[in-house]
């Protein structure tokens, strides 16, 4: 069973594309968070949806929001990655998958192709918004973007 909007974010410490760990707990209370669950470093739709938060990124840090990428690739394979694409967000190694099980992320394809889900996090840890589509890398954008404006106005 999955996060449903209205849970409290899973606390989770994994290492990013530069070795550093990144905390939830560290995170929430501070900023927004977006985070979104993506199947593989390198793929056509995981290159795409990365590429669309990085021309996006310096909007969300406007919004006082943070972009964090997981996957179950290494940390080796997120730095290549993130050098390819110049991504300046977090990419986090959850390589046994126990971030993406805490948070529930379903697979797709009959299990065999890790899911795609964004999870728009408030400061106070509460989940407001799910966006669950593999197929929809630009719509998981949109989503966050205009859930974090939503956020911001509320505050």
């Amino acid at each position: 069973m999955g996060l449903k909007t209205g849970d409290k974010c899973p606390s989770f410490a994994l290492f990013n594309q530069n070795g550093k760990e990144v905390n939830s707990k560290d995170l929430i209370g501070q900023r927004i968070l977006v985070i979104y669950f993506y199947p593989k470093d390198d793929t056509p739709g995981c290159t795409k949806e990365a590429c669309l938060f990085r021309d996006s990124y310096e909007k969300f840090v406007e919004l006082d929001c943070e972009v964090i990428g997981i996957s179950s690739d290494s940390i080796d394979s997120h730095k290549k990655f993130a050098e390819s694409y110049h991504l300046s967000f977090s990419l986090l190694a959850d390589t046994k998958g126990k971030v993406r099980k805490a948070f529930g992320v379903p697979g797709n394809l009959f299990g065999l192709i890790p899911g795609r889900v964004t999870y728009i996090i408030d400061k106070k840890g509460i989940v407001r918004e799910i966006h669950n589509s593999l197929l929809d890398p630009i719509g998981h954008l949109n989503k966050a973007m205009e859930t974090v404006k939503k956020l911001q106005f509320e505050a």
